[in-house]
């Protein structure tokens, strides 16, 4: 009985072992690789990177849902090369020797959902190349040579997700050239050598991520992008020449997402800024700007990370970032920045992330909160370091203890020098200058205020000057009153007051005479009664009459000179003339009916 069972076990194994030999003898048949390639059969992937090939070859399996064709010299695809492999998901043919795709090379792909042709030499692609990837997702032409995109090249890729097109020589894209790209929401496209957005975008309806690189524009057209109505990232970068906005350049966008890098902008744009008010994430970084001003970022509510990185910021006005009640992150490190005020912010408690290293920084009582919050705040792996502050200088925010922050970030008080009084008297034209010189820690602004006691601005006739001085030029009778030079910094403010008194101008009683009688005068004044003083200039009449009879005798000089030309060029024509004149007496008597005949009187006259 052992035997038996023993035996039909033994037959048993024996079965279940030629079953499974035969199973991979099978499988192992199906899979025999192509030279220069490599097999996965559990991955059903097909590897020849780096084989060395200089053409598709032939063989592979129609079960493959991978095959890699990168790094080798393949320089043609030719019509339904891959028509076998209707089950491959995934084809790498980038890093080639590629200069040309016949019409419906790709032809039985229909399950493919990525190609990659980047890195090759392509330098058009022909319209129907891409038939039949009725189901591809992604497409990667980047660094390629290509120069044109004509209509329709795409127009077979409804289902097309991701499109990259960088690291190009595009110099035309016709306006039909995205027609079919139904599907498309992300696309990244090169420039370079275009000299206008395309209109072919317009065509990208659903289109939500735009990466647009090296265009060569000074300035952003209005409506570059207004038919992208569901675009949400925006990323234009490496514009060298763009310098500005047009105020409407942005319009139509409802993005969460603008970047704006390694342009030549050298302000912040605010005014194409302001309707973006679902923005959460704004970078400008590597921009000459210098200047964030105060209260020009309250439209956008919702923003919650600000990045300037690399650029020539040398200030940040306090109230830069207010009305920005969600901003976490800010990011200004590698710039000029030598402070970072708390009233910069709407408010700091928001702040979650600095990025403040690289900069200049002087440690004083402006950045105690940076300080306070060193524990609490990412510094990204970066904090910050004191570089101005002689007694603090190569120190970083983590080395300080909380007992030193008190004596270590100071200010001092502004203090107005020279405080001897300024009463000017001056009359009226003249040009009066009044200085205002202060010191403290850190070195104090100063500015002026008006007799009404408003603002002056650094340009105009009244007009402060940047050495701290007020100019008034031409002064004015309305000029007069007192002046105030104020100097503030952190630490508080001083000021200082001055007076300006214009003399107008006086009539001289020997320059006038008096006129009777012109009581409706229309200048008159109303308490002068019959009687009103006229100013009297002799010198001023003697020149109105020199200049008026100059003007006289040349005017009767060229007519003179006119006429003798015009008589001496009329040619052969006789210059004489008969005149019958009969005197009114004659006249007279022959009217009277005596019949006699009259006798005319005639006069020769010559003209010369």
């Amino acid at each position: 009985m052992f035997e038996g069972t023993s035996a039909h076990r033994w037959m048993s194994w024996r079965a279940l072992y030629l079953l499974a030999a035969g199973v991979a003898l099978t499988t192992e048949t199906r899979w025999l690789c192509t030279p220069s390639c490599h097999c996965n059969t559990s991955a059903l992937e097909v590897n020849c990177s780096g084989g060395r090939l200089a053409a598709v070859p032939d063989g592979f399996t129609q079960e493959a849902k991978l095959l890699n064709l990168s790094h080798n010299s393949i320089k043609t695809l030719l019509r339904q090369q891959f028509y076998t492999l209707t089950q491959l998901l995934h084809l790498d043919l980038s890093d080639n020797l590629l200069v040309l795709i016949e019409v419906e090379a790709f032809l039985g792909l229909q399950s493919l959902l990525t190609l990659r042709l980047s890195h090759n030499h392509l330098k058009i692609i022909p319209v129907g190349a891409f038939a039949g990837l009725i189901n591809l997702q992604l497409l990667d032409i980047s660094s390629n040579q290509i120069l044109v995109f004509l209509d329709f090249t795409f127009s077979d890729l409804a289902a097309l997700r991701f499109f990259t097109a960088a690291d190009n020589d595009l110099v035309y894209i016709s306006h039909q050239a995205f027609a079919g790209l139904t599907s498309l929401q992300e696309l990244e496209l090169d420039g370079s050598n275009l000299t206008a957005v395309p209109t072919a975008l317009t065509q990208l309806r659903v289109l939500r991520g735009l990466h647009f690189h090296r265009l060569g524009l000074t300035i952003l057209p209005n409506y570059s992008f207004s038919h992208l109505v569901q675009l949400k990232e925006l990323i234009i970068a490496h514009w060298s020449r763009l310098e500005t906005l047009s105020g409407n350049s942005l319009f139509g966008l409802n993005l969460t997402s603008l970047t704006i890098k390694h342009c030549n902008l050298n302000a912040v744009p605010y005014i194409p800024l302001h309707h973006l008010v679902y923005l959460l994430f704004i970078d400008l970084s590597f921009n000459p700007i210098s200047y964030i001003h105060g209260n020009l970022l309250g439209d956008l509510l919702r923003l919650q990370e600000f990045h300037l990185v690399g650029a020539s910021l040398l200030h940040i006005e306090i109230g830069a970032f207010r009305g920005l009640a969600h901003l976490q992150l800010l990011n200004v490190s590698r710039n000029l920045l030598t402070t970072l005020e708390a009233g910069v912010f709407h408010s700091v408690e928001t702040l979650k992330v600095l990025g403040l290293d690289s900069n200049p920084l002087a440690c004083d009582c402006r950045l105690l909160w940076v300080v306070q919050k060193r524990l609490y705040m990412d510094f990204g792996g970066c904090p910050p370091t004191c570089t101005t502050s002689v007694q603090l200088q190569g120190w970083n925010f983590l080395d300080f203890s909380e007992e030193e922050l008190p004596n270590l970030f100071t200010c001092r008080q502004p203090r107005i020098l020279n405080r001897k009084p300024q009463n000017v008297r001056v009359d009226q034209g003249h040009t009066v200058v009044f200085y205002c010189h202060a010191e403290g820690d850190p070195l104090p602004s100063v500015r002026w205020l008006n007799p009404q006691l408003r603002h002056i601005s650094q340009i105009g006739r009244v007009r402060a000057l940047s050495n701290g001085s007020l100019e008034v030029r031409y002064a004015q009778p309305h000029d007069s009153g007192t002046y105030i030079c104020v100097a503030s910094n952190a630490a508080g403010n001083d000021s200082f007051p001055v007076t300006l008194h214009v003399q107008a101008f006086l009539p001289s009683s020997k320059t006038h005479f008096r006129l009777k009688g012109w009581s409706t005068f229309p200048s008159a004044s109303p308490s002068i009664n019959g009687n009103q003083k006229i100013p009297f200039d002799v010198k001023t009449l003697l020149i109105a009459a020199t200049i008026g009879f100059l003007s006289f005798f040349s005017s009767v000089t060229v007519c003179f000179i006119f006429m003798f030309f015009w008589s001496k060029g009329k040619g052969q024509i006789k210059h004489t003339a008969t005149i019958a004149y009969v005197p009114r007496s004659a006249m007279s008597n022959a009217n009277g009916g005596t019949g006699n005949h009259v006798e005319t009187s005639r006069f020769t006259m010559k003209l010369i």
